[in-house]
């Protein structure tokens, strides 16, 4: 008498968990929501075109509507006038939903240290992969999905359904629970207030 498992593969049923196989759907069909800032997006734009070829990561379907889109791509520099409408772009995307800062003016900020530039792109938005470079070739970028992929690999999702929203642990899929611009909301934007310098004095 066969096994139970050799059985069920003569008859053309694969046994596997649950997690797995929605892991690897998400993994495979990442549609990246391109958010190009400054020189970064050349780059990126460079790797969405033909020569590298992402198709062979299911990461093709580049789509400038949050809605249809579950990776956003922030490339650049990312200014505080900028960033109400980086994170409404992340609150219209459909959960589950992943962000790669590319270039290190997304990451840290870079060499502008200013009060009109965010320094980094996770004091908004969380951050699931950081690409060094500036800015970064093209086969960085395509690094930075395969890590992703790796990264969905280990999550689970059917926590989501029976837990509840922000309770998931270290294992689970990461939840951002927070209102539309609620995290830009509370830094002076749109706002002037002079800055004491050295000696006591103002400075603008």
């Amino acid at each position: 008498m066969k096994p139970a498992t050799t059985a069920a593969h003569d008859a053309g049923f694969l046994a596997t968990r649950a997690d797995a196989l929605i892991n690897w759907g998400r993994k495979n069909s990442l549609w990246p929501m391109p958010l190009g800032l400054s020189c970064c997006g050349i780059e990126l734009m460079a790797m969405i075109g033909p020569k590298f070829d992402i198709a062979r990561f299911g990461a093709e379907a580049a789509r400038f509507s949050p809605r249809q889109c579950d990776l956003l791509i922030v490339a650049g520099t990312l200014t505080w006038k900028m960033a109400h409408a980086c994170r409404t772009i992340f609150d219209q995307m459909p959960d589950p939903k992943w962000v790669i800062a590319m270039g290190v003016c997304s990451s840290t900020g870079g060499m502008y240290d200013s009060y009109a530039v965010v320094q980094g792109v996770d004091m908004i938005l969380p951050v699931d992969v950081y690409v060094p470079g500036c800015p970064p070739r093209p086969d960085a970028v395509i690094d930075a999905i395969l890590k992703l992929q790796k990264k969905i690999e280990r999550e689970s999702p059917l926590k989501v359904l029976f837990q509840g929203r922000g309770e998931l642990d270290e294992g689970g899929t990461r939840e951002f629970d927070m209102p539309p611009n609620q995290a830009v909301a509370t830094h002076r934007i749109g706002t002037f207030e002079p800055v004491a310098g050295e000696g006591g004095e103002e400075r603008t």
